[in-house]
């Protein structure tokens, strides 16, 4: 039987994709074949996580960008085409939550950076290759949401609401770009990345045995199969769906 999650000849571009989930599907879906692009602010990690994807076989693309900045993404978008020549798969995975003292201090300039960067640069990736993929072989969209989106999120309200909104564009725009363009969203819950270092883990652990069913974080590594369903075939009836990866969290 011929594997499911086959990639070979896939091409991938993978914001956030130099550390943290993002890295780990970087790595996952190299893995499996697929030759990737990975896109992130800073090049240098760019360039060590692409260091590693050609480890295993299979060419990478690293690429410095801000996502949350419109201006620059076209320009990206055209030059992973020039170097792949297509995309297949676009994970819309990069995000930002920073910490604020308060609501009431929450300035205007840290409400539009959050905006940006895990929606509004999220949807113009979404428009601008998903209408390459409509013109062409078609492809699949992978966003990556949060479980602070359906839920009471003390001290992340701009985060919450934005990946509220990528979970809304999701939905849309699969009915926009359906049947050739498959548009799915994986809501995680809380990971153990690096972010996850500046967490009082004590705490994290108590509070997650007492409220998540799984009873603890996800490993980065686990978001791997659930990028890996929606970019393949086996998800080929499958579009403007929201899967949980959260290890129970959101319920």
């Amino acid at each position: 039987m011929d594997d499911p999650l086959d990639m070979r000849s896939k091409k991938v571009l993978i914001t956030g994709g130099s550390r943290g989930l993002g890295r780990s599907m970087a790595l996952g879906f190299a893995a499996h074949g697929a030759d990737v692009a990975i896109v992130s602010r800073k090049l240098d990690v760019c360039e060590a996580t692409a260091a590693e994807v050609r480890e295993l076989g299979v060419e990478a693309f690293p690429y410095a960008c801000h996502v949350g900045d419109w201006s620059q993404l076209d320009g990206m978008v055209d030059a992973v085409y020039e170097a792949f020549g297509q995309v297949d798969v676009l994970i819309n995975n990069a995000g930002m939550s920073p910490l604020y003292p308060s609501l009431d201090q929450v300035s205007e300039e840290l409400f539009d950076k959050v905006v940006a960067v895990n929606l509004k640069g999220p949807f113009r990736l979404s428009a601008n290759i998903g209408a390459r993929m409509q013109a062409g072989a078609g492809g699949a969209i992978i966003n990556v949401s949060s479980t602070a989106s359906v839920s009471a999120s003390p001290g992340s309200e701009p985060y919450a609401a934005a990946k509220a909104g990528l979970n809304s564009l999701t939905r849309s725009f699969a009915a926009a770009y359906g049947p050739k363009v498959r548009v799915n969203c994986i809501m995680a819950g809380p990971f153990l990345t690096d972010i996850s270092k500046a967490w009082d883990l004590p705490a994290f652990e108590k509070g997650a045995k007492a409220n998540i069913p799984l009873q603890r974080g996800g490993q980065p590594d686990e978001v791997v199969g659930a990028a890996l369903y929606f970019a393949s075939e086996s998800s080929s009836f499958t579009t403007g769906a929201i899967l949980p990866v959260d290890g129970g969290a959101h319920i």
